[in-house]
């Protein structure tokens, strides 16, 4: 379909006056609200961390495709989170200490919401301390830890290593993603399981608390 096309593209680029638009004519055109964002939305992001990679992308670049990428979510997480039904788990969502990107976070919070997980989310930048507290206070079944940044990811086994030390580490299953993250590292990190995108994390997490 042209239109997803457009949309890709209009994410790529950046161009959050247009994306909207974009985002409802493909609505309107019969999409499915989940089609559009793991057929379109997150292989657009995709394509962005590629080129902020390669270096064809700054840091601005990378800022305004997020930025239209979180226009294009505020009309469909409504309708997402109008298919979920019952609650069958809790999350605590995070970005580790250092770094502050949130897009692919609260892609996979809007994703398990649509499916009827809780999702506590406590932003970007998070300390192992945050954390703690917020485990101790929501009694989660599994903690979500995202990183984009290599610098960022040794913070994981911070994280992960105070959770063992609150005592908290056998309450919770660990899940951690992000564009640098494979499932070697999740393995060395002492996780529970790897996700690469929303999609995959709703089968994980429901895996996971047994649902």
């Amino acid at each position: 379909m042209v239109m997803f096309e457009e949309l890709f593209y209009a994410v790529v680029e950046g161009d959050y006056e247009n994306t909207p638009e974009l985002t409802q004519a493909v609505l309107d055109a019969g999409a499915a609200p989940r089609e559009i964002v793991i057929d379109t939305l997150q292989p657009s992001m995709e394509e962005v961390g590629k080129m902020y990679s390669s270096g064809e992308y700054f840091l601005n670049d990378m800022l305004m495709a997020a930025r239209a990428m979180n226009y294009a979510m505020k009309l469909l997480e409504p309708l997402l989170l109008d298919s979920a039904s019952h609650t069958i788990g809790k999350v605590v969502l995070a970005t580790v200490k250092g770094d502050i990107h949130d897009v692919g976070k609260n892609i996979v919070g809007t994703f398990l919401r649509s499916v009827g997980f809780d999702i506590f989310d406590l932003g970007t930048d998070v300390n192992a301390e945050t954390l703690i507290k917020a485990v101790q206070d929501k009694t989660p079944d599994i903690v979500g830890l995202s990183a984009l940044l290599t610098t960022t990811m040794p913070y994981i086994e911070t994280a992960i290593d105070t959770l063992e030390e609150a005592g908290l580490r056998s309450r919770v299953r660990v899940i951690i993603g992000g564009a640098p993250i494979t499932p070697r590292f999740v393995e060395l990190m002492g996780a529970d399981a790897y996700a690469k995108d929303g999609g995959e994390a709703v089968s994980v997490c429901r895996r996971l608390v047994g649902a």
